[in-house]
């Protein structure tokens, strides 16, 4: 993966944007975007699209969400301190002693998360998990109105946690889950633009999907394109660490390739096409089952307006929805090879009706 790519994707990681709040690193997505497609806009929604190949036909939608975890001040006491709530589903036990950083109307506010330290809790409560409830944010002020100077109210809060590079080609971050995909799906797009496929191309970085009970951005990015068929891309369980049974969970490992999803609203149709592609551009997969839901934008897509034709295409990720998510680099540049490769054989003559 080219080194400009890698640049790009380490600033989209660090910029704070959980669900509802995603302008920031969606700013970032449509710049980049503009370097690659032929039109770029954004929508009500804050969903991105950038459009490839405008006259072409069918329509194809690949879609990443760009929001992310966070937390939001939904209080403030008399002593200056901040309660809050989490946007999107948090282990509150990664939260005790975290530093955070709040957007706040006059720019970003650093504070610390605090909790009672252990030699104050009572003995049932070491053996209790901690809830949010017992947490607090500290960002020093002295009085409830010395804090109200500098957030108010519903001000969003991301961990201060920035990206950095492991060995054997392993990235580390929050947000993650899942800038990832809306990285993905750009990297797609540059490959395409060396050699345009037949059909039209959207790459969409959708929002709210932390959040998204109703289908989020997805639903209504994907009502408003109208795609014949549509390639979700976001993360997946990797199952390859301690502490897991894989009859259980499945057998999925970093640097395996992407993850291929079966089943639930997954079409027949794009799925065999996934496999055949990856077999014959020779990119290594991994498959799971989704019995019932597959609890990404591929349920809203799929049923969104007359249905859409629509593939789940996973990135195996360690530590989901904590502040250092761990994916392979190689995962990345091969999930992005093999949309572009799928795009490249989607053509007016193909029907993804199944049977």
């Amino acid at each position: 993966m080219q080194s400009t790519s890698l640049a790009f994707l380490h600033r989209l990681l660090d910029a704070p944007g959980p669900s509802g709040f995603e302008t920031g690193p969606a700013r970032l997505w449509r710049d980049e975007a503009a370097t690659l497609a032929d039109t770029v806009s954004g929508d009500v929604a804050g969903n991105s699209i950038a459009v490839l190949n405008p006259k072409g036909a069918p329509r194809v939608m690949f879609a990443g969400h760009i929001d992310e975890i966070g937390l939001m001040v939904s209080h403030v006491d008399d002593d200056g301190f901040l309660s809050f709530q989490t946007i999107g589903g948090w282990d509150s036990q990664v939260l005790v002693g975290q530093r955070v950083v709040i957007a706040a109307r006059g720019g970003p506010v650093a504070g610390v998360i605090g909790r009672k330290a252990v030699h104050l809790l009572k003995s049932e409560e070491k053996d209790k998990a901690t809830k949010i409830t017992e947490l607090w944010i500290d960002i020093g002020a002295k009085t409830r109105k010395d804090a109200l100077r500098r957030v108010r109210i519903g001000d969003s809060a991301v961990l201060a946690q920035t990206s950095l590079t492991l060995p054997n080609g392993r990235l580390v971050s929050r947000s993650i889950d899942n800038r990832i995909g809306a990285f993905i799906v750009l990297e797609a797009l540059r490959r395409l633009r060396r050699s345009k496929p037949k059909a039209l191309v959207h790459a969409v970085a959708t929002t709210q999907e932390e959040i998204g009970w109703l289908g989020g951005g997805a639903r209504t990015s994907a009502t408003g394109l109208e795609p014949t068929v549509a390639l979700v891309v976001d993360v997946t369980h990797a199952t390859d660490h301690p502490g897991l049974e894989k009859k259980d969970v499945g057998d999925v490992r970093l640097g395996g390739g992407p993850v291929l999803s079966r089943g639930s609203v997954i079409n027949p149709v794009v799925f065999d096409l996934l496999t055949e592609t990856a077999e014959r551009e020779k990119i290594p997969y991994q498959l799971q089952a989704a019995p019932r839901d597959t609890g990404t934008d591929a349920d809203a897509i799929a049923g969104s307006h007359r249905g859409v034709a629509t593939g789940l295409v996973s990135v195996p990720n360690r530590y989901m929805h904590s502040p250092n998510e761990m994916v392979d680099v190689g995962d990345l540049e091969k999930a992005a090879r093999l949309l572009a490769a799928f795009a490249r054989r989607v053509t007016p003559k193909l029907d993804f009706t199944p049977g």
